[in-house]
């Protein structure tokens, strides 16, 4: 009887990293500027004031190496972290490879994936510059519970505006930030005056990320209260990731290995950057040789099809310009189930070490996914969230390079959240429902035709 057990590479609570890892100073390049949308001048504190707590606009600009974790922050994390390290034994015999396969866990966090990490650090500053409510837009909905949950444990309001066609899709994630007592309003809505100006142009409007992100803003903006919180694309968010990259190294380093190829699935980029700027840093000193690799959706190609440019970060054009990979401001992604890859752009951050050649980016299929995502449950027990199958499909394909090559090489990926939410997705891939999409070249263009003038 076949009998293989996954391998778990665990660290103490005492493991928790005492200070997250920012990557800034180490860039070979700079980052672009943050850009006033009037002026076209760099932006500064006062600019952003509106929107974020002191702590955490410097923080997006910091060009400290280490930034302490605050104490009340970690005690938080202690509830799920350090997230557990495996060694997918059982996947490596199905794809009958030399490759050996380690995933990096975030789906034991209280609300099931990577995005707490984040969530919770956000609430924390907030909380203590005094602000009374938070604001922010979901996609899945794997952002907004963990905004919600933390909201919770900090005693704040949080208002969360949800990608309409996520909001029909995933009732239970909705039921869950309810749950933990946020207000939950499908995007676009009929409270804001950007979910407005887009009913009335499209009154079946399936959303999009950018345009509930201008909801949630133009409601921070209003009122002082509230201040806007956001789950992925800035640097303070990235940053906050960081724990997954740092106590990957330890545990790898438990397991006597250290990755050949690392994968990560990217929509605006947190998951991907948490576990890969760590390693980066390591690979920008000359240490590692590590090929990177960033996993989206076809149907939301911004790394493999977009631009690398200034653009809005929101469909109503409230926010300052930053330079990413984008597909225009206005481009409205179709209703696949990785609702949290559906972004027009991806972080400044992440688009920069592509842009310089750090990275890898590749485009992946829906129905790829899916299927990848159905077999890692078979062989390791998880059912992955939707956007987590995209990182697994990109592992599948090193995988089968490793088996052509005859080339032992060693994979880590970050496996982001569990798919327990997302029921009715896998019901619909095994009853044939879905479909592979390709956005059309010249949709994209359009798009990209809207997007701001900058020089």
């Amino acid at each position: 009887m076949f009998r293989m057990y996954p391998i778990q590479y665990s660290l103490p609570h005492s493991r928790i990293p005492q200070a997250w890892y920012n990557i800034l100073p180490d860039l070979p390049k700079p980052l672009a500027p943050v850009l006033h949308p009037g002026t076209l001048k760099p932006i500064g504190p006062d600019d952003l004031a509106p929107l974020f707590p002191l702590s955490l606009i410097l923080q997006e600009v910091s060009a400290e190496r280490e930034i302490e974790i605050p104490e009340e922050v970690r005690l938080v994390y202690g509830q799920w972290r350090p997230t557990p390290l495996f060694r997918a034994r059982r996947l490596e015999k199905f794809l009958d490879t030399p490759a050996k396969i380690y995933y990096k866990y975030e789906g034991v966090s209280p609300a099931g994936s990577h995005k707490p990490n984040t969530a919770v650090a956000q609430a924390y500053y907030n909380k203590k510059e005094g602000t009374k409510r938070l604001a922010t837009e979901t996609g899945a909905g794997q952002w907004g519970s963990s905004l919600a949950m933390a909201c919770a444990f900090f005693d704040l309001e949080c208002t969360v505006y949800m990608v309409r066609v996520s909001y029909d899709q995933k009732p239970y994630r909705r039921a869950l930030m309810e749950a933990f007592g946020a207000s939950v309003a499908a995007s676009p809505s009929d409270t804001t005056e950007s979910g407005r100006a887009v009913l009335a142009q499209d009154p079946q409007s399936n959303g999009s990320l950018g345009i509930a992100i201008s909801e949630a803003v133009e409601v921070a903006a209003k009122d002082p209260n509230t201040k806007y919180a956001l789950g992925s694309v800035l640097n303070h968010v990235l940053l906050h990731q960081t724990v997954i990259g740092l106590e990957a190294k330890e545990q790898m380093s438990l397991a006597g290995d250290d990755p050949d190829v690392i994968v990560g699935c990217t929509g605006g980029g947190s998951n991907f950057a948490g576990l890969v700027m760590p390693y980066l840093s390591s690979k920008i000193k000359g240490q590692s040789s590590a090929r990177v690799i960033a996993v989206e959706p076809a149907a939301c190609p911004s790394l493999t099809k977009g631009r690398f440019t200034y653009d809005f970060g929101d469909t109503g054009h409230l926010t300052p310009l930053v330079k990413m990979f984008t597909l225009g401001s206005t481009f409205m992604p179709p209703g696949i189930h990785a609702g949290g890859l559906r972004y027009h752009g991806m972080a400044p951050l992440v688009s920069h070490v592509k842009e310089l050649g750090l990275v890898e980016a590749i485009a992946v299929q829906q129905l790829e996914a899916f299927a990848a995502g159905i077999q890692f449950a078979r062989a390791e027990g998880i059912l992955p969230a939707p956007e987590a199958n995209h990182a697994i499909a990109g592992v599948f394909r090193e995988a089968v390079r490793a088996k052509e090559e005859g080339k032992p090489t060693t994979i880590l990926f970050n496996l982001c959240g569990h798919g327990h939410f997302d029921m009715q997705a896998y019901i619909d891939y095994q009853a044939g429902k879905l479909q592979n999409y390709d956005y059309p070249a010249e949709e994209i263009a359009m798009a990209l035709a809207g997007l701001p003038a900058t020089s």
